[in-house]
Order: structure tokens, then C-alpha cells, then sequence
């Protein structure tokens, strides 16, 4: 029998990246090409799956969704070595499957490749920075506002998709599987690495901060 807290990951996850690439897809489809408001409706809508996503599976897993967040809980105890490596193969293949599913319902091809280029030094800064500010939130949350982690959460997400260049990725999971959607949120293979490289950088770095 499975465990439900890795399924709980995995279809948490592929969730959080339908709702990603869907409220993506559909804002370009209604905006007639104004990248403001594809950005508006899916931010709204990113933070609002994932207040949702962690308030419903929070109880179960923890409603980590994102391996940083796996690995910080891992090494705060929260988190057993046994289930470290499958949260993340939970996440990953979550994450990808999401975008599959999503390419199912708007009818697109779902095998896709993106070819949309994010790089740059600013980008790559942005990522570090957004990436401390988001386990620093979690961090700090679980430890003093708890009750209102899911909240905390959201919100930051939904601002850090307009105060960063990088648009707030953050999570290695969600930069794959976004690879494989050529559609707004997508990001061409090559740029992988220069995102997840400054996701791992904060994470060494939150993790040094709050090494006990």
C-alpha cells in the first residue's frame, strides 16, 4: 500500500502546477497579449491554490510541495531520512504530471518543450532572494504563527511574483516541470540550472542561518 503522505505530495504538487500552467494558459488566451494581467490572474490564482493546497494537506504531509522545503524539514527534524528521498520523487514526478494534466484539459499538445529564455544576473540574484525570503518565511512561521502558515505562505507568493525578475520559482519541482510547457510560465531547458543553482544557494544559506 502506498503511503498516503507521499501521494499526498504528488497529487498536492501536480495541483499546485495545474494551477500554475492552467491560470497561465488561460490568462493568455483572455488578454489579448497584455503580460500584466497573465501575470495578475496567475498570481491571484497561485496563491490562492496554495492557501488552499496547505491548509487542506498541510495535516497529512505537511503540504511541503517543493523539495527545499522537504530538505530544510529534514534537517529540522520535521522530516524522517526515510521519507526525504520520496517527498521528492513524490514532488517531481507531481509536478510534472500537473503540467501534463493541464495540457490535457486545454486540449494542447502534452509533450512540450518550452522555449521561453529566463536568464541573467538579475534573474539569477532574484532567485537567491526569493528563494530566502520564502523558507525564511516558512521557517520563522512554523516556529512562531503556525496557525497561520498556509496564509503566510500564499501571500508571499503572490507578492514575489511582482517584486522579483524571477518571478518567484523557487522550488526545483515546479522549475522542471515548467520546462515541459511551452506556454507563459514555461522556461526554456537551458535556463534550468540558473535557476535551481540559486534555489540550492538559499537554501545552504537559510540552513547555516538556523543551524542549531
Amino acid at each position: 500500500m502506498l503511503n498516503k503522505k507521499y501521494l499526498t505530495e504528488f497529487f498536492g504538487t501536480a495541483a499546485l502546477l495545474s494551477v500554475i500552467t492552467g491560470s497561465g494558459f488561460m490568462g493568455q488566451a483572455l488578454s489579448s497579449g497584455n503580460d500584466a494581467v497573465i501575470l495578475l490572474g496567475n498570481s491571484i490564482a497561485t496563491g490562492a491554490g496554495l492557501y488552499v493546497l496547505i491548509m487542506i494537506l498541510g495535516p497529512i504531509s505537511g503540504a511541503h510541495l517543493n523539495p527545499l522545503v522537504s530538505v530544510m524539514a529534514y534537517t529540522q527534524k520535521q522530516l524522517k531520512r526515510k521519507d526525504l528521498v520520496p517527498y521528492i520523487a513524490a514532488q517531481i514526478s507531481g509536478a510534472i504530471s500537473g503540467v501534463w494534466m493541464t495540457h490535457l484539459m486545454f486540449n494542447l499538445p502534452i509533450i512540450q518543450t518550452s522555449t521561453k529564455i529566463r536568464t541573467g544576473l538579475g534573474i539569477w540574484v532574484s532567485e537567491v532572494i526569493a528563494t530566502l525570503i520564502l523558507l525564511t518565511v516558512i521557517y520563522l512561521g512554523l516556529k512562531y504563527a503556525k496557525q497561520h502558515i498556509a496564509m503566510l505562505v500564499a501571500l508571499t507568493v503572490t507578492a514575489g511574483y511582482w517584486f522579483t525578475s524571477s518571478t518567484f520559482f523557487c522550488n526545483p519541482a515546479v522549475t522542471f516541470a515548467r520546462s515541459l510547457t511551452d506556454t507563459f510560465v514555461g522556461i526554456a531547458p537551458q535556463n534550468i540550472l540558473g535557476f535551481v543553482i540559486p534555489q540550492v544557494i538559499a537554501l545552504i544559506l537559510i540552513l547555516q542561518i538556523t543551524k542549531k
